[in-house]
């Protein structure tokens, strides 16, 4: 019998230490990217399903997204802010109108005059010179005008590049906003 219980301890012990080692921070960090030393620019290509959904809810039913199409920010103490298009078909014409991308942000992001607090979001760029961002719900929190990049050498369907410092722009070919962290 107490050959038995020094068995049972042992293993228990190894048991209570693997599980407390693949807790650890040091070993299981919640990034999916190693944390970075700055502010670091994602190409599609860094971003994988762990760390962007493959298929997203908007306005009552999921889209899957289009992860060749996506792009972000890691900064610097390990969040995000990232962006993908998505399959909008299945939507209705005027939501498929004003939502062409999914927007997800660990922080508070600054779009000139507006704030856009963390969280998961609809975009799109508007008639008008325009860019807005909706709830998950399909309704407008706000617009602000966008811009045309006609330097751009290879406008892609969707892309995060730096602009001065401390400031981003989301690009949807050659249409674009810039965004910064908010203070």
């Amino acid at each position: 019998m107490r050959h038995h219980r020094e068995h049972f301890f042992r293993f228990g012990g190894a048991v209570l230490f693997t599980f407390l080692l693949a807790a650890s921070p040091a070993v299981n960090s919640q990034s999916a990217l190693p944390k970075p030393d700055k502010d670091t620019v994602l190409k599609a290509s860094d971003i994988k399903p762990k760390l962007f959904p493959e298929s997203v809810f908007f306005r009552g039913q999921t889209a899957p997204a289009q992860m060749r199409n996506t792009g972000g920010v890691h900064f610097s103490d390990d969040l995000y802010v990232l962006a993908g298009l998505v399959d909008n078909s299945g939507y209705s014409t005027g939501i498929r109108e004003k939502y062409q991308a999914y927007l997800i942000s660990e922080v508070t992001l600054q779009f000139g005059a507006q704030t856009l607090k963390p969280g998961a979001y609809g975009v799109g760029f508007i008639e008008g010179g325009k860019f807005v961002v909706l709830d998950l719900a399909a309704n407008d929190i706000f617009r602000v005008a966008s811009q045309k990049d006609a330097e751009i050498k290879r406008p892609v369907p969707l892309q995060v590049a730096a602009a001065e410092s401390g400031k981003y722009r989301l690009y949807a070919g050659r249409e674009f906003v810039e965004f910064s962290r908010a203070k």
